[in-house]
């Protein structure tokens, strides 16, 4: 498996930027960031979107703890970047949640605690080809969500950037986020852009695993 090299210090100023960043209404009168204000006045969307990356960091984390101690010794490195990173990231998304006042999940839904027992249930290789693809699977449906909010001409040369570094390390490369007259969309926006390069370079990292694991199941 590749090493990877993910900066960490993008995820806390992705979940930090827009807490207190000013905007500017139709009417020109300047609104502080959306911190302090109810949930009631964000979107559905805008409030699915927090909830849904709580949901798989959440998800992520407990799930990687479990490889830490179960998996093999490539299983192990990744998942113990994911405690790490999912650890700082549930911080800063409570953060940004409660200077909302969004309630986001806390514990493991119905479908990630049955992901969970069917991997608890194996061992060795069987354990670690489904936590790899589990791992794949997460941070593909992480991305897709992230990317729903990005600018689409700079979401296409991050994804180049990243592809195309060099084999030691995944390069996380800065987003643009799609803009909108919304100081609450725009704040999620925000959050979403700066999240994204962190989640993508996860998630190939993620392929990466199931694909070293896929060949030590036919050696």
């Amino acid at each position: 498996m590749r090493k990877t090299a993910v900066c960490v210090a993008a995820l806390a100023v992705a979940l930090a930027a827009g807490c207190n960043r000013s905007h500017t209404t139709s009417d020109g009168s300047a609104t502080v960031g959306t911190a302090g204000r109810s949930a009631k006045a964000m979107s559905s969307g805008d409030l699915d979107l927090v909830r849904d990356v709580a949901k798989i960091n959440t998800a992520d984390l407990e799930l990687g703890r479990l490889a830490s101690d179960r998996g093999g010794a490539d299983v192990k490195q990744f998942a113990q970047m994911m405690v790490r990173d999912h650890t700082d990231a549930g911080a800063k998304l409570q953060q940004f949640a409660a200077q909302r006042a969004i309630d986001v999940p806390a514990e493991l839904d119905s479908s990630d605690r049955n992901l969970r027992d069917k991997l608890s249930a194996k061992q060795g290789l069987d354990f670690d080809r489904e936590y790899s693809e589990a791992m794949v699977d997460a941070h593909q449906k992480l991305v897709d969500k992230l990317a729903s909010r990005i600018d689409k001409d700079t979401l296409a040369k991050s994804k180049v950037d990243v592809e195309h570094g060099p084999d030691t390390s995944v390069k996380a490369t800065a987003v643009v986020a799609e803009k909108s007259d919304d100081p609450n969309t725009m704040a999620v926006n925000e959050f979403a852009a700066q999240l994204y390069p962190v989640a993508y370079a996860h998630l190939q990292a993620a392929k990466a695993l199931r694909d070293g694991v896929n060949k030590r199941s036919t050696n």
